[in-house]
């Protein structure tokens, strides 16, 4: 009989199963702070909705022995993006949702058999929202709970923010041939890699400059702004990132902009970010996610709907990190948050953030309203309990 666990599963002591709740109450309490309703996706599906249009290898799915073609879920976005696109297609845009659970993922062992490893996650989804406040709002969000987590400058916290527009951008102006091996070569620092290519010496020499492109955000700004120009891309991530600015500092968390950054999933095409911190032995990835419009788009046609961005937590890294403390229940309906210009997104935040450290439940709206009357008329189709606008 065997006494140990398969390859890639865990036993869990009560220590550890206490330290999961906890954290996992902690992050629930966040979410429904902003608005954020939980959700339960099923542990498996279709393999082509866990392929995520091709966004996921097929070699790091879980398969099962079924008639059907189904396995388990390797993350959570998919399963939520499918349901919000389907069964919750009447609900009013934009939906936060949020969900946490077991994925599965499978990947060849040094003996050369398959491993299935197992990862508790915790996630929210913001389905049906384009634009810089969306992504503010994420960013924000995740920098709440970190914050609501413990997590401070004694971890060593750092948000790395990229985009995929940046990085093709960048590479427009290498020969197409070559665009896939440079972008290969840049997510993985590879210079060796990059003089291998066939290009000409500018060429070769603005990608190396490009692969040592990251770090403080208005410095990097000011670098793509002198090779790209003054661009649309550029003025919304300066907007993004200065409604996020305030609360990285506030919590102790460095914010690195890195235009070659790619997540492990190939799910996302706008912002992506990762936070890592520093562990007992090394540093640690805790949270990743971003925006992934195009999935969404897959499960709902193309569209104003079709928009999604979202980010998850593992709760295993944060456990080796830090733990958490009890939390505390959240009840009632939300305030909407809301505003009259774009330029007031930032203070939009910062009242919402004011209102849940006062333990009061509040959501952002994320497009600029003319009136308190047509705040109060979204706030009753949403169901909030009153609507705190704005005025310029």
């Amino acid at each position: 009989m065997a006494l140990q666990p398969a390859a890639g599963a865990r036993d869990l002591n009560p220590r550890e199963v206490e330290q999961n709740r906890a954290i996992r109450t902690a992050l629930a309490e966040v979410y429904a702070l902003w608005g954020y309703q939980e959700v339960d996706p099923p542990s498996f599906e279709r393999i082509d909705t866990l392929e995520a249009g091709g966004g996921i290898d097929a070699r790091e799915l879980v398969l099962l022995a079924t008639e059907e073609r189904l396995g388990l879920r390797p993350e959570l976005t998919a399963s939520i993006a499918r349901a919000a696109s389907t069964r919750m297609a009447e609900r009013p845009r934009p939906l936060r949702l949020w969900a946490d659970g077991v994925t599965f993922r499978s990947s060849t062992g040094d003996s050369g058999h398959q491993r299935i490893q197992e990862q508790l996650q915790s996630g929210v989804e913001l389905l049906g929202a384009r634009g810089a406040a969306a992504d503010a709002e994420l960013m924000r969000l995740l920098l709440a709970a970190s914050a609501r987590l413990g997590l401070d400058a004694r971890h060593c916290p750092r948000l790395l923010i990229g985009h995929q527009g940046l990085l093709s951008s960048l590479l427009a102006q290498v020969p197409e041939p070559q665009r896939l091996e440079a972008r290969r070569a840049l997510s993985e620092l590879n210079p060796l890699a990059i003089d291998a290519l066939p290009l000409n010496g500018p060429e070769r020499n603005q990608l190396q400059r490009v692969m040592r492109l990251r770090g403080k955000p208005t410095a990097v700004l000011a670098a793509l702004e002198e090779w790209l120009g003054a661009t649309d891309l550029l003025t919304e991530l300066a907007r993004i990132l200065e409604a996020v600015q305030p609360a990285a500092e506030g919590g102790g968390v460095t914010l690195l902009l890195d235009p070659t950054f790619q997540p492990h999933f190939d799910l996302y095409d706008g912002v992506v970010l990762k936070l890592v911190c520093q562990g007992r032995h090394a540093p640690v990835e805790v949270a990743s996610g971003g925006r992934y419009d195009g999935l969404v788009g897959r499960f709902s046609g193309e569209g104003d709907l079709a928009a999604g961005v979202g980010f998850g937590f593992d709760l295993e890294a944060l456990r080796e990190v830090l733990g958490s403390g009890p939390a505390r229940p959240v009840q009632g309906p939300p305030v909407l948050v809301s505003y009259q210009n774009d330029g007031q997104l930032g203070a939009a935040i910062e009242l919402l953030e004011e209102l849940h450290h006062m333990g009061t439940p509040a959501e952002l709206h994320g497009q600029p309203l003319r009136s308190q009357a047509e705040a109060d008329q979204v706030a009753m189709a949403r169901g909030a309990i009153r609507a705190s606008w704005l005025a310029a």
